[in-house]
């Protein structure tokens, strides 16, 4: 079984539910600015990437020094700990398959912390009993992916601080926090956490997964050179620098999808709710869902991929997540299930 979403290659789609991409598609004025980079293909892309630096450094209010770019978020994980070199590592599952899948790169021991289905799968204080001074790395998704759920700000202050203490990094992935809300993110802590990496990417919010790119923030010079040093030169095409460059001006594209993720994922956890399926609370732009049908063959019968789960550590047959989209593509979902 897959280990991502979105296997349109070998399966015959007509809507994908199983990646969560924004469903207002790609803004026009980055397509066009695609359409740009290609008269900048006969040169090599600019190795410091300045310019998008500088954008993203606005967009963010952070120091362009804090900055580090990759070729998607999952290049910068890989880096991460490719360069910072954890002997141990945390966890929590259910998450992202690719945090478990770097670590294994680094031999490095890593230990699960397992959210219960009876909170949500929600953490809880008790992940600070494993965090300890021989650990080396947490990886900690928010929201977290395929739940949807958020941490809160001062769960996570006190999290970070805890981890700070004994000198545990902290990769914060919040690769889908635009859909929640910028007021949910970490980014304005930045400065007081140096073992806080925080890693994001514009794939989700601007629908460009085919582009590639990420980026990641931390106040620490000494953890970014190590990062940096595990980054291969131009590894950030004219397309990624240029369309960035775009996506980082348009906050009120950001602003419209958050609203119309809020407005649709509350009218589709209603229906489904209606309709006798479990459900987990949800604050991304998907909805993890538990049932005891096929849903995921069957579906695929009609041409309506989904996110079969049952391969994510921690969760197993009958769960499924699927991504929130436009009412009417929503409702064809709806309407099948």
């Amino acid at each position: 079984m897959d280990i991502h979403g979105g296997d349109v290659y070998r399966n015959h789609v007509d809507i994908d539910f199983s990646i969560n991409m924004n469903p207002l598609g790609t803004p026009e004025s980055v397509k066009a600015a695609l359409h740009k980079a290609v008269e900048m293909c006969n040169r090599y892309p600019d190795m410091e990437a300045e310019k998008l630096r500088r954008a993203v450094g606005d967009f963010l209010t952070v120091p362009e020094e804090y900055l580090l770019f990759g070729n998607g978020a999952s290049e910068l994980f890989m880096a991460i700990v490719h360069g910072i070199r954890p002997k141990k590592i945390v966890i929590p599952v259910p998450s992202f398959y690719g945090y478990e899948y770097v670590s294994k790169t680094v031999d490095s021991e890593v230990i699960f912390y397992e959210m219960k289905k009876e909170n949500n799968f929600c953490m809880t204080e008790e992940i600070d009993i494993i965090l300890t001074e021989d650990v080396d790395l947490l990886f900690l998704a928010n929201p977290n992916n395929p739940v949807g759920n958020l941490i809160s700000k001062e769960r996570l202050k006190r999290l970070l601080q805890h981890c700070e203490n004994r000198g545990i990094y902290v990769v914060l992935d919040e690769c889908f926090i635009e859909f929640c809300g910028k007021r949910f993110s970490m980014i304005s802590e930045i400065e007081e956490f140096p073992h806080l990496i925080l890693v994001r990417a514009f794939t989700k919010i601007f629908a460009i997964p085919g582009v590639r790119l990420g980026y990641l923030v931390c106040n620490s010079k000494h953890v970014l050179a190590k990062i940096a040093s595990q980054l291969p030169e131009w590894n950030l095409s004219c397309f990624a620098q240029e369309a960035g460059c775009i996506c980082a001006k348009q906050p009120e594209f950001i602003t419209k999808t958050e609203i119309l993720i809020k407005k649709e994922r509350e009218f589709m956890e209603e229906e489904l709710v209606r309709k006798g399926f479990r459900i987990f609370p949800s604050m991304a732009n998907f909805i993890l869902i538990h049932s005891e049908d096929a849903l995921y063959e069957r579906l695929l019968e009609k041409g309506i991929l989904i996110r079969d789960c049952s391969n994510f550590r921690g969760l197993g047959k009958g769960f499924y997540r699927v991504a929130v989209k436009h009412r009417k593509e929503n409702e064809i979902l709806l309407r099948n299930l």
